[in-house]
């Protein structure tokens, strides 16, 4: 049997490019301390790694401060300081249907236990929101407008920086899900009016799993998800005011930090548009080749059309688990199939009963992968299903 093939960089990019293995081992080495918990050297050590993250972070994203990016373990856990931590009873969010559940649920979590007040603007089968409808959408109370860069199953791309300025015209709080284009898309926080960015360290970012983070705009004061020990105010019983300590509570994640200064090294000597093009003209391949299998179905935008390096599909007939079972177990081909933790998007797309089969490309794919994938749908379901 042939190598793995990956294409299911989505969930998490692989392989890694070497310099991030190499970056933790030395950090596990050469300064495997806390970081602002004492003033030897391996704790300076470490501490010079989280800044310089930091710092990387605030260029490839135009944070103007790099300490207005706190630390995370993911995305998801970014989204929930950001929600909770900003959002009261009887405020008003407008959201869109191509969330995520890491935006969904504590949505409507809180909107269960305080009282919030949700809106999902609807998408079309292509995952494209109407900025007019948008417009109407807005309450006298809407505190916050959230949305995902690029939608985890369609893989469309929202217009992000329009988005933020209806946002901005009407005082609310702007979130954006960045999951799937952190690495891989221009993100400027000033030039797209956002508030507030998510974002996962172990997806496009080339970094290892258990690291993200969240940029919080200087004008806002979210209460922190968690407290506990920072290392900054210990005489005080509560959390520091200061940043990025008040939304760093415990032991960071100091040698997967390091590893994801790696991969933002990585993406900003490759650079992002370098990144985008050559993942679109992958998906591009991908789009035509499956296009021709009978049945088939492809999700999102239309080829031809802007999206990131995700392309989701169905089959008449054909259960998605069954096909990514056999894509694995005759192929050693990995791709992910099912729900996507993303259920209005599936709602939207017609596929809530059936889910999908998603293929997603990274930095390492190649022409080669899309052909290695393209044969072997085609012996599953090509020749076969059009002489039955």
């Amino acid at each position: 049997m042939e190598p793995l093939l990956y294409l299911d960089h989505a969930a998490t990019s692989w392989p890694k490019p070497p310099e991030v293995a190499a970056a933790m081992l030395e950090a596990l080495e050469q300064s495997g301390a806390n970081a602002g918990r004492g003033s030897h050297s391996l704790a300076i050590g470490t501490g010079r790694v989280l800044v310089r993250a930091r710092s990387m972070l605030a260029e490839l994203f135009g944070v103007s401060n790099a300490q207005d990016i706190a630390f995370t373990h993911n995305t998801t856990m970014g989204l929930n300081l950001a929600i909770k931590g900003t959002l009261q009873a009887g405020d008003h969010v407008i959201s869109t249907m191509t969330e995520h559940n890491s935006v969904r649920r504590p949505l409507e979590y809180l909107r269960r236990t305080i009282g919030i007040q949700v809106d999902y603007l609807c998408v079309n089968e292509e995952g494209q929101v109407d900025l007019v409808e948008l417009e109407r959408l807005f309450r006298p109370n809407t505190r916050m407008v959230i949305c995902n860069h690029s939608s985890n199953l369609l893989g469309s791309i929202l217009p992000v920086g329009e988005i933020g300025e209806i946002a901005r015209a009407h005082k609310a709080v702007f979130l954006v899900d960045a999951a799937q284009s952190a690495g891989t898309l221009e993100i400027d926080v000033q030039k797209m009016n956002i508030d507030m960015l998510a974002f996962p360290g172990h997806k496009g970012l080339l970094g290892p799993q258990g690291t993200g983070g969240l940029y919080i705009s200087p004008e806002l004061n979210p209460e922190p998800l968690m407290h506990g020990g920072t290392g900054s105010q210990s005489e005080s019983s509560e959390q520091p005011t200061v940043r990025p300590d008040r939304y760093e509570a415990g032991t960071q994640n100091a040698v997967g930090i390091a590893g994801l200064l790696a991969g933002v090294r990585k993406i900003k000597a490759l650079g992002t548009h370098h990144i985008h093009k050559q993942e679109w003209l992958l998906t591009q391949q991908l789009m035509e080749g499956l296009s021709s299998i009978p049945g088939l179905r492809l999700l999102g935008p239309g080829i031809g059309a802007p999206r990131s390096g995700i392309v989701s599909f169905t089959i008449d007939g054909e259960e998605s688990a069954a096909i990514a079972h056999r894509l694995d177990r005759e192929y050693n081909i990995a791709v992910r199939a099912g729900m996507h933790c993303t259920p209005l998007a599936h709602k939207a797309a017609a596929t809530l009963e059936s889910g999908a089969v998603r293929a997603s490309v990274g930095i390492s794919s190649t022409e080669h992968d899309i052909k290695r994938m393209l044969d072997a749908m085609e012996e599953l379901y090509g020749r076969s299903r059009s002489s039955r």
